[in-house]
């Protein structure tokens, strides 16, 4: 059954999930409805877990789902739309544009959190304006509650992301070569998987919606170190207008090694934290305990980026012999090959 258009989602600005699925429906030319704001009490279906965006897509009965999670919408919406696809054709290839997207879901997210949240000046500006992103006109007097309420919830959150002062250090030297690694890449390639869009380059787009252009901080970061970011932001936002080839996909052949850069730094933190976090939970330990780039890291498990790893699994289990072999050598050193089991 093909989904009827309008699409009807509900997210906010401050949220780089929303920013990711907004960017992918612009790109891909799919009609939608975006309302801004919560999931309201009764009016709509509520999903399974309060996600932002949450879309409300219309099932065989008639009857509205809320959907959430970016990842698996997108492959529901490669199914039910043909057109300007953003996973790439090639599974090799595809493959690869899966394991960045979930970096970019699920590490670069933690930035995003720290970042945001460890911060106080960044904390300020964030408690200021996340209750201002609303249509519904507000005094300042009933702001001013709602500041706090947002600071204190989301400041006590911090460990869900694993950001303490333990891992502080890591989680920004991380962001910091990211942004290396990708402005490099951004030198010859429109964008990560060559001169279309793929998933991870919406994936990445959402997190640096708040990174390098809202949060101060990182976005003093970004401007400084890496201006070609905070331009490509802007770019991403809305690629309606690109037209755009098969051709214009990178080839197993033509592997550029900048891109095979974001791999190692991928290895290097994010392969650690999945593997710690996975034998935690295995072992029903209370805390994840590892080593990540020569610093200690320690968090609470996190039982969704278990699934995350699992999914990675998957994903590469669905590679037939060759195509998984061109796959493990563009990830061969990088260390994201641990990943695989």
């Amino acid at each position: 059954m093909t989904l009827p258009v309008p699409l009807t989602l509900m997210g906010a600005p401050g949220s780089p999930y929303t920013r990711k699925m907004l960017a992918v429906l612009r790109y891909r030319r799919i009609p939608y409805r975006f309302r801004v704001g919560r999931h309201p009490a009764s009016e709509m279906p509520q999903p399974k877990v309060l996600l932002l965006p949450t879309f409300y897509l219309e099932v065989s009965d008639g009857t509205l789902e809320a959907v959430v999670d970016s990842t698996p919408l997108i492959r529901r919406f490669e199914d039910e739309f043909a057109e300007r696809k953003v996973v790439p054709s090639d599974p090799a290839i595809a493959f690869l544009d899966y394991l960045l997207e979930d970096f970019a879901d699920e590490w670069l997210t933690k930035a995003m959190f720290h970042y945001r949240w460890h911060f106080p000046r960044d904390a300020e500006h964030a408690g200021e304006m996340l209750p201002r992103w609303s249509v519904n006109p507000q005094t300042e007097a009933a702001l001013a509650p709602m500041k706090a309420f947002v600071k204190e919830r989301q400041i006590g959150r911090l460990y869900v992301v694993g950001s303490n002062e333990t891992t502080a250090p890591v989680i920004e030297a991380s962001y910091r070569r990211y942004l290396d690694a990708l402005k490099a890449h951004l030198e010859h390639n429109r964008f990560l998987m060559g001169a279309r869009p793929g998933a991870s380059d919406f994936a990445a787009y959402g997190q640096l919606t708040q990174l390098a252009k809202f949060d101060p901080t990182p976005m003093a970061i970004a401007i400084k170190e890496a201006p070609r970011i905070y331009a490509w932001v802007d770019l991403v936002e809305d690629l309606s207008g690109l037209e755009v080839a098969d051709k214009d996909w990178i080839t197993r052949d033509s592997i550029p090694s900048t891109l095979r850069a974001l791999f190692v730094e991928i290895g290097r933190v994010y392969v650690p934290v999945m593997l710690a976090n996975e034998s935690a939970l295995k072992a029903g330990a209370k805390r994840v305990e590892t080593e990540v780039d020569g610093r200690p890291w320690t968090q609470d498990p996190f039982p969704y980026q278990a699934r995350c790893l699992r999914w990675i699994r998957e994903e590469f289990a669905k590679l037939d012999g060759g195509l998984r072999k061109a796959a493990l050598e563009t990830l061969a050193g990088t260390g994201c090959e641990k990943l695989l089991g």
